[in-house]
């Protein structure tokens, strides 16, 4: 034989794989002619039945482990629940022997609900489970408000609730919106979704505290104070997300803008609160205004060099 078969075998998964040179895979032909051998070894390379059945092994494996992982989950779910149900078995059989019907009964079994969301329900659900987890958690809050402002006969339940459901939202809104299923519905507009849903759950609570109070300028003041707090806040969002520069260059916008606010955007809210009230002018000093001024200037010198840097690195990239 022309070939060594050492070399040849060493040849053989690169030639089975078809990513040998031309001149080793004629070597390789040649020698497989005149060597059985090495033309056994390469149709064991061939043969993918030892490689489908580890696989088959390794699928099985994992999907047995899932479903013990799983029935232990349920299990210290369920364990859990009951726990949680014997502190309200216990208040209902008090509650009735008391003699004072389901009353306070209520707002324990509301109070129970809360844990058993953040600890039952991750164990108990298979997929999505921050997704129901909070929501779960959300809804059991707003149960128990509900349920102790009826059994207080207390009219601030819209004012907590909506309250609540504002400080939920900045907290848990951009977890929720980087999870299944929210995420494959929002795609790329996450930021965007969250900044709405914080924007809404705001003016609900506001409309929520107009109502409550019952005073009539209330929603002038509320709205004047909150609308340009709310714009700089969508401003400074839009630079973030949409504004495509280097990290720089963002402070640096985002530091005029703020600095900016802090003198005219303040100004703005005091006028039309004037406005509103029917009140005397305001005296401003030159300190605020110096200090915006100072803050602008910092934040387009952050700019500016955000800019000179980032136009170096395109260049580098294009000379590499």
């Amino acid at each position: 034989m022309k070939y060594e078969c050492d070399m040849i075998e060493d040849l053989l998964p690169l030639y089975k794989d078809g990513v040998c040179s031309e001149a080793s895979k004629k070597a390789v032909e040649e020698h497989l002619k005149e060597c059985p051998k090495c033309k056994k070894m390469l149709e064991e390379l061939n043969d993918t039945s030892i490689d489908e059945m580890i696989v088959k092994e390794k699928d099985s494996v994992i999907d047995s482990q899932s479903r013990f992982f799983k029935r232990k989950s349920a299990t210290v779910g369920g364990v859990f629940a009951a726990i949680f149900a014997i502190p309200i078995l216990v208040c209902l059989i008090v509650n009735l022997a008391t003699g004072h019907a389901l009353t306070w009964f209520f707002i324990v079994l509301a109070a129970m609900l809360i844990p058993t969301s953040l600890i039952v329900v991750p164990l108990m659900v298979r997929e999505n489970r921050m997704f129901y987890t909070m929501t779960s958690f959300t809804a059991s809050l707003l149960l128990l408000l509900g349920v102790v402002s009826i059994y207080t006969k207390a009219g601030w339940f819209a004012v907590a609730a909506s309250a609540v459901l504002f400080g939920l939202t900045v907290l848990f809104g951009p977890f929720i919106a980087c999870r299944r299923p929210v995420n494959a519905l929002l795609k790329n507009f996450k930021g965007l979704a969250v900044m709405a849903a914080c924007t809404v759950t705001f003016f609900l609570m506001i409309t929520c505290i107009g109502f409550t109070v019952k005073s009539a300028g209330f929603f002038p003041k509320a709205l004047c104070i909150s609308v340009p707090l709310i714009m700089l806040a969508w401003a400074i969002f839009a630079v973030i997300r949409y504004i495509g520069s280097n990290k720089l260059v963002k402070i640096g916008v985002c530091t005029a803008l703020i600095s900016a606010f802090s003198y005219w955007g303040v100004e703005l809210i005091v006028e039309l609160l004037i406005r509103t009230d029917n009140i005397g002018t305001v005296m401003y000093s030159t300190w605020p205004m110096s200090g915006a001024v100072v803050g602008i200037v910092i934040g387009a010198v952050l700019t500016i060099i955000g800019m000179i840097a980032g136009s170096k690195g395109d260049k580098k990239n294009e000379n590499n």
